[in-house]
């Protein structure tokens, strides 16, 4: 696991094109590079971190900050894992070690909404500290048409 380089962008292009349906699930696509070009944008207000296997990214985690004066050290938080990569404590490891980044960098909240459905997920952000903070009903529609509440989750780093 290390930070985000420059030179990274092409591979992370990869690592979104190959990712699986089931990964995506519970996402905003789409992930081309248009996206990505706009998440890394401005890295010196974010942290960026990439898990790395055989040369190939497994998984990109990113706090973006946010430079408006009222939210100044206010981050929102994305993890996505390659499906092979799922249930080894990957997730788990990359978030808790965004924190640390995220308090050198002088962050003072992180934030972040997963469906509430994703239980796995959740699990993973409540061993890293988050809490639930509140739900917001039928705010996520789904590849199959329905509509699914999600999890507003946060945690205070100072």
């Amino acid at each position: 696991m290390r930070p985000y380089e420059l030179n990274d962008r092409e591979r992370l292009v990869e690592f979104y094109s190959n990712l699986s349906d089931e990964v995506l699930r519970w996402s905003l696509p789409p992930y081309g590079r248009q996206r990505i070009e706009t998440w890394l944008s401005n890295p010196g207000q974010h942290v960026i971190l990439l898990a790395q296997h055989e040369g190939k990214i497994i998984g990109h985690l990113q706090i973006v900050g946010n430079s408006s004066p009222r939210m100044v050290g206010i981050g929102e938080l994305i993890v996505y894992l390659h499906q092979d990569f799922l249930n080894v404590g990957l997730g788990t490891t990359m978030v808790k070690r965004s924190l640390e980044f995220a308090r050198a960098q002088g962050f003072h909240r992180i934030g972040l909404t997963v469906v509430a459905e994703n239980r796995k997920a959740i699990h993973v952000y409540e061993k890293a500290g988050f809490k639930r903070e509140g739900n917001r009903s039928e705010s996520y529609r789904g590849a199959d048409g329905r509509y699914y509440d999600a999890a507003e989750m946060g945690i205070v780093l100072s």
